[in-house]
């Protein structure tokens, strides 16, 4: 077993075989840089980019299926839709098929901001991941894929 202290000296090693407390760990340095990078810059939150980018890529989703997809509660999601629309980044359309259902759209400012932050995520984790080769950096996020899964189990 290998010992690991942080900066104030505390051995880490204890922790070692918790994936939860691995991500969370991990989290850390990939949330500054996400603050960096697209957070302060663009103004968005990572659930709210979430979004953004995926309904960019789902043109016409629902707030059901966004809810799903982030594993939130349709009460939170509705939250998080009012304020992305009140900034006016998406529209809700009533649905001509079934009338109670609405498809999220984003606006043409929601798509041109959706557009940029997804650019920029393309490469900001970069620098988080410097010390992986691409083969590692591939693997990392198959796991990650892998784990995530779980959750539709």
């Amino acid at each position: 077993m290998v010992v690991r202290a942080v900066g104030c000296g505390v051995d880490e090693s204890c922790l070692d075989h918790l994936l939860g407390y691995g991500l969370a760990q991990a989290s850390i340095p990939v949330r500054q840089v996400f603050v960096r990078h697209v957070g302060e810059p663009m103004g968005l939150r990572p659930v709210e980019f979430t979004i953004l980018v995926l309904l960019e890529a789902n043109p016409g989703a629902t707030a059901r299926q966004l809810a799903q997809a982030l594993s939130l509660a349709a009460p939170n999601i509705t939250i998080l839709l009012d304020r992305l629309a009140e900034r006016g980044f998406l529209e809700r359309v009533r649905s001509e098929a079934d009338r109670r259902a609405q498809h999220i759209h984003l606006t043409p400012a929601g798509a041109e901001l959706a557009r940029r932050a997804h650019a920029v995520s393309k490469t900001m984790e970069h620098e988080v991941l410097r010390d992986l080769t691409e083969a590692e950096r591939a693997m990392l996020l198959e796991l990650l894929q892998k784990v995530a899964r779980q959750r539709q189990r």
